[in-house]
């Protein structure tokens, strides 16, 4: 395969275009092929041939010793609902020509029941979880799960204090803001994001105390009680009027949204006879629910975070943190983004999270994230001014902090 010309700092994986995409019994008629000076056409929700579907062969992962490019690779659904104006200070006003030519202003966010049929199934079964359905063989049985999916009835956030532009503070969980006295301004956000372990009792001072949006899999709502209940961290949090995203990891999140959208005990799978919708703490409301859609996840990896370790026999687990999910999800949905608790260059001289006050363990790169990849991803937004990365200018047993500008 000739080498792929070079390309922007942000569409990392631009040299893979898609071909027209043509339904032949449920298959694309090309595949698996570097395509090159072919248009891009828009795929929309629901489109699809007009004879009737049939279900395409089984893809597993297990045969493919590094990650499969397909034709459609870069194909991924709009969303045709009418979107609010740009505001003035909006980071979608950037100039930055790779941020520019990667960002997709109307990529279908949230996956809902209106958006699959037997054609978008075998559209998204090319592509490994949490990207698509490659290794799931219940066309009916995750049909039937995605169908308990409300179509949102308002965007995920709307505009407050300043008209038009709404600041949101994205905290993940590390060992950087242990110490940092950020609290009051990541506060003072219109809306905070959170995810995984959002320990903030105790912890106000230098992670704030609110959260409206809080990021999650079955997998990190569950198991973040275990790793966090020494720090104090009871249940993920429930502020009033919360709103919750589900990234749809593995076949167990589908599980786990059966019980939890038809208020039964999970029937299977790891969570079997759990009540998911006692996570939640009394707040969870299917009106305040949504979950992200895999062209989404796709698109984030594919334009902004495509890891080299695709390339290797591990690349079936390795995709974006779930804290990197959720400051995408941000980038989509807010004016201005400003990250902490990201991991950055200096990580080394921090703990691994910042709820470890009196101990330090270190950060572990684990083969089913890049980190390195996110640290350098993290640096470029906050260098083009599309984010502002919170980054510490002095040693952090002093026990102040500073972010840095761009």
């Amino acid at each position: 395969m000739r080498k792929p010309p070079m390309m922007s700092s942000f569409i990392l994986f631009s040299y893979f275009q898609k071909i027209q995409l043509v339904p032949r019994g449920g298959r694309l008629h090309e595949m698996n092929c570097p395509c090159k000076n072919t248009t891009r056409d828009v795929f929309t929700a629901g489109s699809g041939s007009a004879h009737k579907e049939t279900p395409m062969l089984w893809l597993q992962k297990k045969d493919f010793k590094q990650y499969p490019i397909w034709a459609s690779e870069d194909v991924y659904v709009r969303d045709k609902q009418k979107r609010q104006m740009v505001s003035l200070c909006s980071l979608r006003n950037s100039q930055n020509t790779g941020f520019k030519q990667a960002f997709i202003p109307d990529i279908q966010m949230y996956l809902h029941g209106e958006l699959l049929n037997q054609s978008e199934w075998n559209r998204l079964a090319y592509f490994n979880n949490p990207f698509g359905f490659m290794d799931y063989t219940n066309y009916t049985g995750i049909k039937a799960v995605v169908d308990l999916i409300p179509k949102p009835r308002e965007p995920l956030l709307l505009p407050r204090g300043n008209p038009g532009c709404i600041r949101c503070a994205v905290v993940a969980t590390g060992g950087i803001l242990n110490g940092s006295r950020m609290g009051k301004e990541i506060d003072a956000h219109d809306y905070v994001f959170r995810m995984n372990g959002a320990v903030t009792k105790g912890y106000e001072e230098d992670v704030g105390n609110r959260t409206s949006v809080y990021v999650h899999t079955a997998h990190s709502i569950t198991q973040s009680l275990f790793i966090f209940k020494k720090y104090g961290y009871d249940s993920a949090p429930h502020d009033k009027g919360i709103k919750y995203v589900l990234i749809p990891e593995g076949l167990r999140d589908f599980q786990w949204l059966k019980g939890l959208l038809g208020r039964t005990t999970v029937s299977d799978g790891p969570y079997k006879n759990r009540r998911p919708w006692m996570q939640y703490s009394g707040e969870f409301d299917e009106n305040r629910f949504y979950v992200l859609h895999p062209d989404f996840l796709r698109y984030t990896r594919n334009r902004f975070m495509r890891s080299e370790a695709l390339k290797g026999s591990y690349w079936a687990i390795c995709r974006p943190t779930n804290g990197a999910f959720t400051l995408f999800l941000a980038l989509h949905t807010c004016d201005v983004v400003d990250a902490y608790g990201f991991i950055t260059e200096d990580h080394s001289k921090y703990p691994n999270y910042y709820a470890e006050r009196h101990s330090k363990t270190r950060v572990i790169f684990y083969a089913n994230h890049d980190y390195n990849l996110e640290i350098k991803t993290w640096k470029k937004l906050h260098d083009t001014k599309i984010i502002r990365l919170y980054q510490r200018q002095e040693s952090p047993e002093r026990k102040t902090g500073k972010p840095t500008e761009p």
